[in-house]
């Protein structure tokens, strides 16, 4: 996450690699094909946090005369390609095995080895979830958990908190699954768990891609920065009024802005340059996420 830096993403990817080993074994000893879901899903969760860091640190890299705004969005390209495993590697994936456990059902062997694995991960898992969601209630000010994640352009913690969420209705339904096929012995219940987590990943998988779409495009900074940018403007007496604003999200907490502003009458070319560089400090002192500003005065939109 951006603002927390990639603390957070190791974090996640070391309890990701271990609960991976230990679903892994659970699926080679049980036979389980929830279980062997979960192992693939908990894998693909480990790339996409490598995938993640890598961005982080290509975002990190300063303008050049090849990048004159950066390379912020490099997070927002790995970020819509971790939806793109997430999709395939997991969500399709473990389609394909549920419908191969239809067809070709076997018999779960130590049922109660994969119900303690998936416990186990379950457990660690809602931690994980725990500490995203946590983060994104120390950053949402006033907005719904919803319309933050929506509206948020920290898309590696939208990924993660998309990502452990998965991870712990997945599990969860892993742990139905292998339960009642155990307790009825009809594997026929393991298969449709597998099934299920194949759609519920794909579902993640889908959303993530479509929120970070729009950031990897090009969209716009949060209307309440855009707003403060107005009033920063309102408050200055040289500018009359702010004909137009422009505003792209060039990564997290990246901002570049134009402006055509409307200025006071009676103002020398050197009096215009001196109020509009003011104006810019002002803006980046008091907005430090604007890298970027560039200012024209005119007359008419």
């Amino acid at each position: 996450m951006a603002g927390s830096g990639s603390a957070f993403i190791v974090r996640a990817l070391i309890a990701n690699f271990l609960i991976a080993c230990a679903k892994g074994v659970g699926a080679f000893v049980t036979g389980s094909g929830a279980m062997l879901a979960e192992t693939l899903h908990s894998l693909s969760d480990c790339v996409n946090q490598l995938l993640l860091l890598l961005g982080l640190k290509q975002a990190r890299r300063p303008p050049s005369d090849r990048y004159p705004l950066g390379q912020g969005r490099n997070l927002y390209f790995w970020s819509f390609m971790v939806a793109m495993l997430l999709f395939l590697g997991g969500g399709a994936y473990s389609i394909y095995e549920g419908v191969h456990k239809l067809r070709h059902p076997e018999p779960l062997s130590y049922p109660l080895v994969a119900i303690g694995i998936l416990s186990f991960g379950l457990v660690i898992e809602s931690w994980a979830m725990a500490g995203a969601i946590k983060a994104i209630n120390e950053r949402r000010a006033g907005r719904s958990f919803y319309r933050y994640l929506r509206e948020t352009k920290d898309s590696d913690l939208v990924v993660i908190f998309g990502e452990d969420a998965a991870a712990v209705l997945g599990l969860a339904l892993a742990l139905i699954a292998v339960a009642v096929a155990w307790a009825t012995g009809n594997v026929m219940y393991d298969a449709l768990g597998t099934l299920c987590i194949g759609v519920v990943l794909i579902g993640v998988a889908i959303f993530l891609a479509v929120e970070v779409k729009s950031l990897l495009v090009g969209e716009a900074a949060d209307p309440v920065l855009v707003a403060q940018i107005g009033t920063i403007a309102a408050a200055d007496p040289n500018i009359l009024k702010v004909l137009r604003t422009l505003t792209v999200q060039q990564g997290p907490g990246e901002i570049m802005v134009a402006l055509k502003l409307h200025m006071k009458a009676g103002l020398s070319g050197d009096e215009m340059v001196d109020a509009l560089n003011k104006f810019e400090l002002r803006l980046q002192h008091e907005i430090p996420e604007i890298k970027w500003s560039f200012v024209e005065p005119d007359n008419t939109d």
